[in-house]
Order: structure tokens, then sequence, then C-alpha cells
């Protein structure tokens, strides 16, 4: 039985958020101020646009309000997707992560930054970028060598359609 106000709402919600055709990422509540928030952050393996947060959030707010899962006192509803620099904590976050830049921190020490290529149930192949004119290199990473894993920001990077047309030109 779970135990934790975030626990029973995960187990009250996360059916709920399922059944939209998103994952139950997280759940939080915290204190601000004197008001509460309820965060419910979701995803899938496409994303989830503004119409499917909206619906969710519509589904969630109806749900909690025919239970007394937040209890009398008022709270805020935020739902919304994982940012920019998520951390990598299950095998879909590394396979939804896939051709994105990662920061590897390793369990025997040390890091790496390296791009996804591929996952699989033991672990990944990532390229790593090559650094003052060298070429990149391919290194496979077992789950085990993962301590820690966090997607990169790249502002600058080029997408796939514009390194063909460069080639091309």
């Amino acid at each position: 039985m779970s135990t934790t106000q975030s626990e029973r709402l995960r187990e009250l919600l996360e059916p709920l958020v399922t059944s939209q055709g998103l994952d139950l990422e997280e759940i939080a509540v915290d204190s601000v101020g004197r008001k509460r928030v309820l965060r419910v952050v979701v995803d899938s393996d496409d994303g989830a646009d503004l119409d499917a947060i909206a619906d969710v959030s519509r589904a969630l707010s109806a749900k909690l309000d025919e239970t007394d899962a937040m209890g009398d006192a008022a709270y805020d509803l935020e739902v919304g997707t994982p940012g920019a620099e998520r951390l990598l904590t299950e095998h879909r976050h590394f396979v939804r992560a896939t051709d994105r830049l990662v920061k590897f921190q390793l369990t025997e020490g040390g890091e790496l930054i390296a791009r996804i290529l591929s996952v699989d149930e033991d672990g990944l192949d990532v390229e790593v970028p090559g650094v003052k004119g060298r070429k990149a290199t391919s290194r496979r990473l077992g789950f085990p060598e993962v301590d820690r894993a966090r997607v990169q920001v790249e502002f600058n990077r080029k997408d796939k359609k514009d390194m063909k047309e460069e080639e091309e030109a």
C-alpha cells in the first residue's frame, strides 16, 4: 500500500494519463508560499503537443475534483513535459533521446558527451564527436556503465536535411 501523497496521486492519475496515450513521468506536490502546486510531467514516444497537454490536464483536474486526493486546501495544477535538458532514468527515456547529444556520468568515474545512435535492452551505441578535426568515433555503453545521463541542448546543430543539402552542393 502506498504511503506518500505522491505515490497515492500516481496510483490515482497514472491510469488516466495512460488512457490519453501518454506516460506519467513525474509527479510532485510543492508548497509555494501559502499555495500548493501539483506538478505533473507527461511525455510519449512522439512527444506531447499542446492539445494533448490540455486534454490530459482537463481529465486530471476532473478526476482530482471528484476525489479528496489533494485535500480541502486550494492548489494549482501544472501539467507539462520534461525540460530540454532532461535526466534520462528509464529505458524509454534513452530510446526517446536517440539522435540527441547526451552527457553521461560513468560509474567508473569520468564523463562522456556523445550522441545516442541506438538503444537495446543491454545498453546503447553512441557516437563521440571528433575534436580538432578528428573524426567521430563509435562506442558501446552498457547500462551498468552509466551512472547518470542528461540530454544536452544544441543551439547550432544542423539536422540531417541541412547536412545532406551541403554535401550535394
